[in-house]
């Protein structure tokens, strides 16, 4: 069930999507709330699940990550049980960043970021071609990145 938010809420969650660097004085200035108001407010966000994390985002590519793959695979079974042995699989592999079960159409979409095209394929030798459930994997490689947001429409 979604939570319920007024217009400080909101205001406290669109200026963390923006910088979550803020201190709670600055968040505070900036949302026009007392700093005992902001802290308490931020820390029921926290709590209630509303903020799963805050987090710096790194620069692909100046940190060597210069390859995103777009992956969707189709299982050969797909029983609760393998599906979920699967999002296990996946889950443990630091360069697949996001993993969805999707449908109708293949049963995952993965997100990936490597460092090239060698490295892709490490990662689907381990994640796709010596998995025996795995039937189909189709990959689509971003050759520019137009646009990269984190920001969820409050």
């Amino acid at each position: 069930m979604p939570a319920e938010f007024d217009e400080i809420d909101r205001r406290i969650l669109n200026a963390l999507q923006s910088d979550a660097s803020l201190n709670n004085n600055e968040l505070a200035q900036l949302v026009h709330v007392s700093a005992p108001t902001c802290l308490r407010r931020v820390k029921h966000l926290i709590e209630s699940g509303v903020i799963e994390r805050q987090v710096a985002i790194v620069s692909p590519e100046k940190v060597g990550a210069r390859l995103t793959a777009v992956v969707e695979i189709t299982l050969d079974v797909q029983a609760a049980e393998r599906m979920s042995e699967f999002e296990a699989l996946v889950a443990k592999e630091a360069a697949v960043l996001q993993c969805y079960r999707v449908s109708p159409g293949p049963d995952f979409v993965l997100m990936v970021q490597v460092a090239d095209m060698p490295a892709y394929h490490a990662l689907a030798h381990r994640l796709f071609a010596a998995q025996a459930n795995v039937r189909n994997v189709k990959a689509y490689f971003s050759t520019f990145r137009s646009k990269f947001e984190t920001r969820i429409d409050i």
